[in-house]
């Protein structure tokens, strides 16, 4: 039973731990974001992303 609860407290460390190193994405508005969306594909974009880079990164 303590193995058992090892493991589980085991996987749940690891789990947060990969959750917080993931990476997140920039706020919406920000200067990382209009740089990330400059790079990505104008195709890609959704209609938000475009009204947002629009308001946010052009004007």
């Amino acid at each position: 039973m303590a193995r058992l609860i090892k493991t589980l407290c085991l996987i749940a460390v690891l789990a947060l731990s990969v959750a917080g190193l993931s990476a997140c994405s920039p706020e919406v508005g920000s200067k990382e974001w209009c740089a990330d969306l400059k790079e990505k594909p104008k195709g890609d974009w959704s209609a938000n992303e475009a009204a947002e880079f629009a308001k946010s990164c052009v004007f």
